[in-house]
C-alpha cells in the first residue's frame, strides 16, 4: 500500500511546483520517494511469480526521475506531479516491452503496460509478429479477462494511424492492430485502490493478465 502521505506531497507538488518550495520540502519528497520504492520492491516481488525475467530489478531501478527534462518543453515546470515506476527488463528506460504504474493524484492514478513508441525498425516486425499470427494475439487481447482487466488497446496521444501503414490492405484481418504506433493497455485506479493494503497483489494480478502480450512483444524484440 501507499500512504496518504505521499498523495498529499503530489498534490502539494502541483500547487508549488518550484524550486524554493521543493528544497524547503524535501523532507516530504523523500519520505515519499521512500514510500515508492517500498511499493515497487513488494510489486516486484510479486511479478517474478510469473515473470522471473524482472528478477535482477529493484525498486528504485524502476522510478523515475521526478525533475522533468524542461529543454524542449513550453512547460518550465521543473518537476513532475507524479512518481511513474517502469517494470521491464533492462530497467525503466530499457527497450522491452513491461508494466507501468502511475501514482498522480492530479491527473489520475494508472496501471498498464506494453511496448510505447517503438523505433521505426522494432514497430515493423511488431506489426509483422501480429499479422502473422492474429489469432494468437487475438486470443491474448480479446480474451473475456484481458478485456474486463484493460478494455480495448489504448489509442490517446495519436497512437494509432488514420490510414493502413504502409505494405498493408485496408481489408486486413489485423489491420486495426497495425494501426497502431505503440502497443499499450491500461486501467485508471482510484485513491481508495492505491493507499489499500492488497496495493501490490492487485497490481499484480492486472500485470499477470497482461504478461501474455508482453511476452508476445519482447518475442519480437528477442527476434524469435
Amino acid at each position: 500500500m501507499l500512504q496518504p502521505s505521499t498523495l498529499d506531497f503530489l498534490r502539494k507538488l502541483k500547487k508549488n511546483n518550484n524550486k524554493p518550495w521543493f528544497d524547503a520540502n524535501r523532507k516530504l519528497y523523500e519520505a515519499a520517494k521512500a514510500d515508492t520504492v517500498q511499493l515497487a520492491d513488494a510489486l516486484l516481488k510479486e511479478i517474478v511469480k510469473f515473470d522471473p525475467t524482472l528478477g535482477h530489478l529493484s525498486g528504485k531501478q524502476c522510478l523515475f526521475r521526478i525533475n522533468r527534462d524542461v529543454r524542449f518543453s513550453k512547460n518550465k515546470d521543473p518537476y513532475k506531479t507524479n512518481f511513474g515506476i517502469s517494470m521491464a527488463r533492462g530497467g525503466r528506460s530499457g527497450p522491452f516491452a513491461g508494466y507501468y504504474f502511475q501514482i498522480d493524484p492530479n491527473s489520475g492514478h494508472f496501471a498498464g503496460g506494453g511496448l510505447w513508441m517503438p523505433m521505426p525498425d522494432v514497430l515493423k516486425n511488431v506489426r509483422q509478429e501480429i499479422d502473422y499470427n492474429l489469432a494468437e494475439w487475438q486470443g491474448i487481447v480479446e480474451s473475456k479477462k484481458f478485456k474486463a482487466a484493460f478494455g480495448e488497446m489504448y489509442t490517446g496521444e495519436e497512437q494509432k494511424l488514420s490510414r493502413p501503414p504502409k505494405g498493408y490492405e485496408a481489408d486486413n484481418p489485423a489491420i486495426e492492430y497495425l494501426k497502431l504506433k505503440s502497443f499499450i493497455t491500461m486501467t485508471n485506479l482510484t485513491d481508495d485502490n492505491i493507499t489499500s493494503k492488497g496495493l501490490a497483489k492487485k497490481l499484480a494480478g492486472l500485470f499477470a493478465t497482461m504478461h501474455p502480450m508482453v511476452v508476445f512483444l519482447n518475442r519480437v524484440m528477442e527476434g524469435e
